[in-house]
């Protein structure tokens, strides 16, 4: 029994991080493509020039 935990444990732990990455990976494409929208949908400022659209 206890062979059979050790090896289905690291089996379990490699599952549960390859999810965790592909997951990561598919926020980090969200997050580009909403970077992406919004550098090219910014507004125009009172100068006619584009402005900033994230307030840091």
């Amino acid at each position: 029994m206890v062979p059979l935990l050790l090896v289905l444990l690291p089996a379990l732990i490699l599952f549960g991080a390859g999810f965790a990455v592909k997951v990561l990976w598919w926020i980090a494409i969200a997050v580009l493509v909403i970077w992406l929208l919004g550098f090219v949908m910014r507004s125009t400022n009172a100068g006619g020039g584009r402005g900033r659209w994230y307030r840091w």
